[in-house]
């Protein structure tokens, strides 16, 4: 029988400034369904200690001291840890949006997020979702409607995994998508997982920027 001890979502935080990691720890732990495990001010020490603390969901700040939260976030993509990153960060910038999201980041929030909305966003990419502050889904939209698709990507993906990938594109989750195209959740699923394979991607975030890039 599954516990409520098994049921949390257990969450690291990179992050320099201690007053913010402080504060948004003890919001963390008062969160049902949330354990806060491990704390770290640099790369260095998040990549020495998160394989061992084994989090679901790491919140990881773009500026840090030596090497950036881009960069770490990469270093834990290629340890091929099971963790969802989600870039927590004051910056809005379209290409650090993208660099994050292409270095595998599965969510970017900004820091004026509220304590409600950074937690929501832990459930939503705990749960396979892919979190995005408002101003920056829209800069993703903005981009995507933007940017001239190249012939060869046109060609890669079928219209309906071009349509499902915009509404993804669009903060949509895979429940949202199926009500829009009037089909299964399960077709929307399957759609997706051709998408990553054509793009060679493991998730919605990255299959986004790839499809900007």
């Amino acid at each position: 029988m599954t516990t409520a001890v098994e049921n949390l979502i257990r969450v690291a935080m990179v992050e320099d400034k201690l007053a913010f990691r402080r504060g948004l720890s003890a919001v963390l732990d008062l969160t049902p369904g949330i354990e806060c495990v491990g704390m770290y001010d640099t790369a260095e020490e998040a990549l020495r200690e998160i394989p061992h603390a084994a989090p679901d969901v790491v919140l990881m700040d773009l500026n840090l001291p030596g090497m950036s939260g881009i960069e770490c976030t990469r270093e834990l993509k290629r340890l091929h840890l099971k963790a969802q990153v989600v870039m927590l960060t004051i910056e809005g910038d379209n290409e650090r949006i993208f660099a994050a999201l292409r270095a595998g980041a599965a969510g970017y929030l900004l820091k004026s997020a509220t304590p409600g909305e950074i937690a929501d966003a832990i459930r939503l990419v705990a749960g396979g979702g892919s979190p995005m502050s408002a101003v920056v889904a829209r800069r993703i939209v903005e981009s995507f409607h933007g940017t001239p698709e190249p012939a060869a990507r046109r060609e890669i993906l079928s219209p309906r995994e071009t349509e499902v990938l915009n509404w993804i594109a669009h903060g949509k989750r895979v429940k949202e998508v199926a009500a829009e195209l009037g089909v299964s959740v399960t077709t929307v699923q399957t759609h997706l997982r051709r998408i990553y394979e054509k793009l060679q991607v493991n998730s919605q975030a990255e299959a986004v920027a790839k499809f900007l890039r």
